[in-house]
């Protein structure tokens, strides 16, 4: 094995530069697809305070400190660990590869869902998704997840365009791209609201979405919350560590993961605007789940004057929110491969997408060629999904936990987190750290627990 030099180590170049790559990283498909499909089948409001709470307790602590540790080590997801461990504790760059494996795992079967987004774009604009019966448009996407060669063509496609980005280096191509796309995403973001929010029966919707009834808070509800906080930062696979270590020395990290929690908290809340207003003021179900954004919306929108127009920016916005997500995930296995192997970003990014195509080629397919493929009842889009978000994300989150709790320590993080002295927010961090030794692991083996249906 070769350790590449670092010497000349690509990062972000400006501190609006590290905001959007980072908040390019935790917003994607969650906000505009499973944030309003787990609000809506969870009861609304009381769902989004728990997910509020989840997100401030559990998701933006770890996320701290795992962009703590790419920072200090300046190195991929497992050199870091390398790195920063105690000498002869050889096991801990074992999340390293845990975070490599889920990154995999989930662009497997994320590069599917973003490509069901891409082929939506052009149906949008073609008119063919122009119906107001949710049967009519399930019936539409239906027929996209059962052609094998659409399913694998527009996933090649997505792995095709957000490949090129990552091969241009982490300045000239992830910085850069997610410097253009995340602005735009909030313009789409807004207009949609706009059109939304002046639909007769649109305050229905905003009650739905922020007047919580406390009496749909049910311990599934809480656990529910508490994974989709720990999956929407992009913590536990690897992306935080990565990005953290092409973080510049000055940038004070606890102040920008707190800028992108809230930012990625207004999408989700922006995107919640954008769609139950709509859902409502048109009579459709909320409880839709999944179906949401692909049956339901196109339904809505057709409904609405002018829906053609706003349904296509609702998929492009939406095609939008994946690509930084997706760069986020392939920069994990890009960077390890790039530095311990000594390959180059170029063949590392150009090995790591083959790697996904192959990877992803059966989950493409499993509503059609691979749909009679099952293990432990489920087929391989299912069964990616269950590995990495309900094992791999939330295994990795508390050994990251239990790392920096009990094992990194106070006295280190206080010297990486204020800066080596600069910055004075010492009461932060002994705060940061009360959550990550003891809250943190606690609450997210509560969802591992459930995910694997234990309890």
């Amino acid at each position: 094995m070769t350790q590449a030099a670092n010497s000349v180590r690509d990062g972000f170049t400006t501190s609006f530069g590290v905001l959007v790559a980072t908040l390019g990283s935790a917003v994607g498909l969650g906000n505009i697809w499973k944030f309003p499909s787990l609000t809506g089948s969870n009861g609304g409001a009381g769902f989004l305070l728990v997910y509020l709470l989840a997100t401030l307790l559990v998701g933006l602590p770890v996320m701290i400190a795992e962009t703590m540790l790419g920072r200090a080590a300046r190195a991929n997801a497992v050199s870091t660990f390398e790195r920063v461990a105690p000498r002869r504790q050889w096991w801990w760059p074992v999340i390293g590869w845990m975070g490599f494996a889920a990154a995999l795992l989930i662009l497997s079967f994320y590069s599917e869902v973003a490509g069901w987004v891409y082929a939506y774009i052009f149906k949008a604009l073609a008119g063919e998704l122009a119906t107001t019966d949710p049967q009519v448009a399930g019936a539409i996407f239906a027929g996209l997840v059962a052609d094998p060669l659409a399913s694998l063509g527009w996933q090649w496609l997505v792995l095709g365009v957000t490949g090129s980005i990552v091969m241009l280096g982490v300045a000239k191509g992830i910085e850069a791209v997610t410097r253009k796309l995340m602005p735009l995403l909030f313009i789409l973001l807004l207009v949609l609201c706009a059109r939304s929010l002046s639909l007769p029966g649109a305050a229905q919707g905003l009650s739905f979405l922020f007047s919580p009834d406390l009496a749909k808070i049910t311990p599934a509800v809480l656990l529910t919350a508490l994974g989709l906080a720990f999956f929407k930062l992009s913590i536990g696979m690897g992306c935080m560590l990565t990005y953290g270590s092409y973080f510049r020395d000055n940038q004070n990290i606890p102040a920008t993961a707190t800028r992108v929690m809230f930012a990625d908290l207004s999408v989700s809340l922006l995107a919640g605007m954008a769609i139950f207003p709509a859902v409502f003021a048109f009579g459709f179900e909320p409880a839709a789940g999944p179906s949401l954004v692909f049956m339901t919306i196109p339904a809505v929108f057709t409904a609405m004057p002018g829906g053609t127009v706003f349904m296509s920016i609702f998929f492009i916005l939406t095609a939008i929110a994946s690509v930084g997500a997706m760069l986020s995930l392939l920069e994990v296995p890009v960077a390890i491969l790039a530095e311990r192997y000594a390959l180059g970003r170029k063949r590392a990014s150009l090995y790591t997408i083959l790697a996904v195509a192959v990877l992803g080629a059966p989950a493409a397919l499993s509503s059609s060629l691979t749909s009679e493929i099952k293990l432990f009842g489920m087929n391989p889009f299912e069964l990616f999904d269950f590995l990495s978000s309900n094992i791999l994300l939330p295994l990795g989150g508390i050994l990251i936990c239990v790392f920096v709790g009990w094992v990194y320590g106070l006295p280190e993080m206080t010297r990486q987190l204020g800066n080596h002295g600069e910055l004075r927010n010492q009461r932060l961090i002994r705060l940061v750290f009360f959550l990550i030794r003891y809250v943190a692991p606690l609450s997210i083996a509560a969802v591992l627990l459930h995910g694997l249906k234990i309890f």
